[in-house]
């Protein structure tokens, strides 16, 4: 049989789908039908969980009813100056030492604590392709969504008890910066932050998003057993102090109460006094 009869046998009894073709040097291969022909469609590529994460931008006007001075608002002001120093040696420390999660508490109400996390997180923003979270786990007075003139998505209680999504209850102000904003008071604030669910979500948290640094606002030391219960969650602590009434047996009694449990990565001394009026 010629190679053309061949070719016309072939034709009429093989499927239309599954039909060969004969190549130039004469051997068959089999031939491709339309479907197979065509190029496989990949799925799209979800993004990753840290652009899933809502970008709200900051309220200008919302910011200045809270009155908190904010650096990414004042450039020029010393105190910037200084949070930009802090987050330098901060973040040489955390890399030194492969750690990501910071507390900062203080060890009385008053002394700035949130104003110091908020602008901290601020700073650390700023730092070219990072990311940072900023966490408000003071459930006796939460205080970051009003620093910031932004609205919490809801309880962060609920969030740590596994019952809500990271996507619902984080929000980007920033597209270095996510925060988790709290709605609402909790006097069961010490058994939220030592449940197994809290640690399992932050956790996940730390997982997904992989963030250089992790901030913790956190309650004062002395005043609530909240802290205590968290610092196994933080690889260290940023003590806040106030200048104008913070005394050294204060501050004595807190690194007592976190030797054994983690580190200290410094004192913040806010609201400083000159060099001729010492801290007390």
């Amino acid at each position: 049989m010629s190679e053309q009869g061949f070719r016309r046998f072939r034709r009429r009894s093989a499927p239309a789908d599954a039909m060969p073709f004969a190549a130039d040097d004469g051997s068959s291969q089999p031939s491709l039908s339309p479907a197979a022909a065509a190029p496989a469609q990949l799925p799209a590529t979800l993004p990753e969980p840290w652009d899933r994460i809502r970008q709200v931008p900051f309220d200008a006007a919302a910011q200045a009813q809270a009155r908190l001075p904010l650096v990414s608002r004042f450039r020029a002001d010393p105190a910037a100056k200084s949070f930009d120093l802090l987050r330098t040696r901060l973040l040489h420390t955390l890399k030194a030492r492969g750690w990501k999660r910071v507390a900062v508490t203080a060890p009385a109400a008053g002394c700035g604590t949130t104003f110091s996390a908020v602008n901290l997180a601020l700073s650390l923003a700023r730092v070219p392709d990072s990311r940072t979270i900023l966490m408000d786990m003071n459930f006796r007075r939460p205080g970051a969504a009003r620093a910031v003139g932004m609205t919490a998505p809801g309880g962060l209680a609920g969030f740590l008890s596994g019952r809500g999504q990271l996507e619902d209850q984080l929000l980007r102000p920033l597209p270095t910066l996510a925060v988790g904003l709290n709605s609402a008071a909790d006097q069961d604030a010490a058994e939220i932050l030592q449940g197994r669910s809290c640690a399992g979500v932050l956790e996940d948290m730390m997982l997904r998003l992989d963030p250089d640094t992790a901030l913790f606002d956190l309650p004062p030391v002395l005043e609530h057993d909240d802290t205590a219960a968290f610092l196994p969650q933080v690889d260290g602590v940023l003590l806040v102090a106030d200048g104008t009434s913070t005394t050294a047996a204060q501050l004595a009694a807190c690194e007592k109460m976190l030797a054994g449990h983690t580190q200290m990565l410094g004192v913040v001394l806010n609201r400083a006094r000159k060099a001729d009026s010492p801290l007390n």
